[in-house]
């Protein structure tokens, strides 16, 4: 491990959460490379099969990470609080959140603890790059009408709002906060800390898209984004009726 960053991640009290679903094939490996960096780790189980905890037992004896282990399915967005609820209950104060597939590349993460230096309090977004040649373009449509509406509902242009790979400031999370369950719960995270008064910014990372017959997602193309679409239509509504006039109050 990388005792410096694992030394810095300590003292700030900084924990990767790693939300898994089925990712038998990649989930060993990416706590691996995250343990290069930082042992402050939650996978958060989120209604896997068997054997995605036959094998982080296997694999982990001494630096096991810690686990939130549920049945049946609820979904990224469920499975993100709880691993924020862990986080805070292990009083951890930030937390870079982290795909379980392998398409993020956990060597990035030290791209994020030194943006972090300079941007305390900022909840700080992964941003690929969208024009790659093997990012799938059902992606590259849903993320580019993603960003417009998050400008529009927010005033903050930002380069991939569905991008998962993020720094939360902890303390900027309300449990509360009435989450979907699923994808779009990571475009309500990124408004109501912006509607917070959260500084969000973008951070460039690297994406590995694998041949689309090695691909495992559970993204519903159709559902996911008919959700999405109803989703920003209420966040809309919300920021016309909400945002705008308490930030025009707070400007008064």
């Amino acid at each position: 491990m990388n005792e410096d960053w694992g030394h810095f991640c300590d003292e700030e009290r900084i924990c990767v959460i790693v939300p898994t679903y089925n990712n038998e094939k990649t989930i060993v490996e990416v706590i691996r490379r995250i343990q290069s960096f930082t042992h402050n780790i939650i996978v958060v189980n989120d209604g896997s099969t068997p054997e995605t905890m036959s094998l982080i037992t296997a694999s982990f004896q001494d630096d096991r990470p810690d686990v939130v282990d549920y049945a049946p399915n609820r979904g990224k967005g469920y499975a993100l609080m709880q691993g924020f609820r862990r986080a805070l209950e292990l009083g951890y104060r930030h937390a870079i959140t982290i795909d379980s597939d392998g398409q993020h590349y956990p060597e990035d993460i030290p791209l994020f603890l030194e943006a972090f230096k300079g941007n305390r309090g900022s909840l700080i977004v992964g941003a690929r790059n969208l024009t790659a040649d093997n990012m799938p373009s059902k992606n590259t449509f849903a993320n580019k009408f993603s960003n417009f509406w998050f400008r529009l509902q927010t005033g903050i242009p930002l380069e991939d709002t569905q991008s998962g790979y993020r720094l939360y400031p902890l303390e900027s999370i309300n449990l509360r906060w009435p989450i979907t369950p699923r994808y779009e719960a990571e475009l309500e995270l990124l408004v109501f800390s912006a509607w917070r008064g959260v500084p969000v910014i973008s951070l460039p990372v690297r994406v590995y898209y694998p041949p689309e017959d090695e691909r495992v997602s559970h993204f519903r193309p159709f559902w996911d984004f008919f959700r999405i679409s109803v989703l920003n239509s209420i966040l809309t509504f919300g920021a016309l009726f909400y945002y705008l006039p308490v930030k025009l109050w707070r400007k008064l």
